[in-house]
């Protein structure tokens, strides 16, 4: 347990947090008195060492089993010989007795003790005086073993670099502190490892993401974020103006539109990593910014991308693994392994989108007439969802067929159906609330122990306006949705290039908004003439970078792996 020194644990009593903090400026004074910095920016980092390159140096020390990190005083001692370590960091625990003490110091790499005694330190040892945890200090010593075998740094000087006037909380957990570890993160990855190692999971990932695609040869690109027109995805934009232009703007829902431009111009792969931005709500799985991966490439057909998808995310996870490795936490990568509900280890599941519903249907034991009468059963809009409407009556014998049946949000699916204008749109209503919420349910390992990712391919052409048609089937797409456990991660298709085909179908969009609808695409005209100078035969490919941390690092919110998630302005 932490000891705090007489003067905070006298102030806390007193007046709480100010005390702290005042007696803490006291003793920034009482620095500055002596004739030094209590906030020092003359750092000499020639020889500094890290805590990590220390680990790897007396690695050869450790005693088995390894991961209890013990350490044979001797060899350290033969490999240390007569080197002086410089080291810097944040002070994270002290404990002190009398004329010696203990503490810890994180720096980037991770954490060692540190050894103060005041017959090796002699004067340099009241410096500890004016030394709280959460400062940063500066020290140099030789490396020892204590009696437990733990790695230790004996210190023959230390230097305050820079006081912190404010005490780390000593509790830093529980709902109702939630929303001020999000609004004071840097507060929150210094006290809480745990959301520190979410911000380095995520840092992994991007570079096992960009290491992939590299090595596939993709270009990586920057496209605007600025945008004229609302286009590459349907959803809200946000908008704003620009003053000397004098023109209102979106900011990017997708870079999807810029990238194939650039597929026109001659760059056969091409990708970008990301903000966008779309004014949706917000929950666990949604953040207004967020960050995507698009990837765009010629000569390829979606079947060539659910390939390269598995390989990606493979990869990727391989990438995350070593990382975590290095920097010393590979049991924290082993725990989030075990503790996923779906598994990458087999082949992922393709299922098309009608044959997904009518498996979902036969799961459910509703009889597949209902793909018949859905006209039927919808509600149309502001209409009453009583007994009395049509196809109450239908529906409710449907629901009771089965416990999964009882599950199905019928009142919101008939909501659905109602607002549908064809029979492509039905057919997409009926797979989000039919099937897409069982899939994790329906698709399962070889043992059954996890889900297994699943491709939901060949959605209807009316739900995707950018994706090239099927020739077999022109009322379907070659597209493909993959879910893991349930959570929809990817979306990518064959791209259009069919200039009067994608003019027709921004056409539509546009008859859409017109209508009322409020996620809707505009008519890009010089998208379209673009295309009419020729786009090769392409697939194109999107990823949420943000739920794929969620879901590598096993972090239940969105929030949680992004450093400052949008947040409400804090009530003064």
């Amino acid at each position: 347990m932490t000891e705090k020194p007489v003067a905070e644990a006298s102030a806390a009593g007193e007046s709480g947090e100010e005390g702290l903090i005042q007696a803490r400026r006291e003793k920034a004074s009482r620095v500055r008195a002596r004739g030094q910095n209590p906030f020092a920016n003359d750092l000499d980092v020639t020889d500094r060492a890290s805590t990590g390159s220390l680990r790897q140096r007396f690695a050869p020390a450790l005693l088995e089993p390894a991961h209890e990190l013990r350490y044979d005083p001797e060899k350290v001692a033969k490999l240390a010989g007569d080197d002086l370590f410089h080291l810097v960091g944040r002070l994270m625990a002290r404990r002190g007795f009398g004329k010696a003490t203990f503490m810890r110091l994180r720096d980037g790499a991770g954490e060692l003790q540190l050894f103060a005694k005041q017959d090796v330190m002699g004067a340099a040892f009241a410096a500890l005086e004016d030394v709280d945890v959460a400062d940063h200090i500066e020290v140099r010593g030789r490396p020892m073993v204590t009696k437990t075998g733990e790695l230790t740094v004996e210190l023959c000087s230390l230097r305050l670099l820079t006081k912190a006037l404010r005490p780390l909380p000593d509790k830093w957990h529980g709902l109702s502190d939630v929303d001020l570890r999000y609004r004071r993160r840097y507060v929150d990855t210094v006290a809480n490892p745990e959301a520190a190692l979410a911000l380095v999971a995520r840092s992994a990932i991007v570079q096992g993401l960009r290491a992939f695609l590299d090595a596939e040869g993709f270009m990586e690109v920057e496209t605007p974020t600025l945008h004229s027109v609302i286009g590459g995805a349907a959803a809200r934009p946000f908008t704003t103006h620009h003053n000397t232009l004098d023109l209102d703007l979106y900011l990017r829902i997708a870079p999807e539109l810029y990238l194939k431009r650039l597929l026109v111009g001659g760059f056969e792969r091409v990708y970008e990593i990301g903000r966008c931005y779309r004014n949706e709500g917000i929950s666990t799985r949604h953040n207004p910014e967020f960050t995507m991966l698009e990837f765009y490439m010629s000569y390829a057909t979606y079947g060539t991308l659910m390939d390269l998808t598995e390989e990606l995310l493979r990869s990727v996870d391989e990438a995350l693994e070593r990382r975590l490795e290095v920097a010393g936490h590979a049991a924290r990568y082993q725990e989030w392994r075990a503790a996923r509900s779906f598994t990458f280890d087999e082949p992922f599941a393709r299922a098309p989108m009608k044959q997904a519903v009518a498996s979902a249907l036969e799961r459910a034991d509703i009889p597949f007439e209902l793909f018949e009468r859905m006209a039927e059963i919808a509600l149309p809009k502001d209409a009453p969802p009583g007994p009395a409407s049509p196809g109450a009556a239908l529906v409710g014998e449907w629901a009771k067929k089965s416990a999964r049946a009882k599950k199905i949000d019928w009142s919101n699916f008939r909501k659905g159906l109602g607002v549908c204008e064809n029979d492509g749109e039905r057919l997409f209503c009926a797979y989000e609330y039919l099937a897409e919420p069982f899939l994790a349910e329906d698709y399962r390992s070889r043992d059954g122990s996890k889900s297994v990712p699943v491709f939901v391919i060949d959605y209807p052409a009316e739900v995707s306006p950018l994706a090239r048609r099927k020739d077999a089937d022109p009322t379907l797409v070659d597209r493909f949705e993959l879910f893991v456990d349930g959570r929809e991660l990817c979306n990518a298709f064959s791209e259009l290039n069919d200039p009067e085909d994608q003019a027709a179908r921004f056409v539509e969009q546009v008859e859409k908004k017109t209508r009322g609808a409020e996620e809707t695409m505009d008519y890009d005209a010089d998208y379209v003439r673009a295309l009419e100078h020729g786009m090769p035969p392409a697939a194109g490919f999107g990823l949420g970078v943000d739920r794929l941390v969620m879901m590598l690092a096993c972090q239940p919110s969105i929030r949680d792996v992004i450093a400052f998630p949008l947040l409400r302005p804090e009530a003064v």
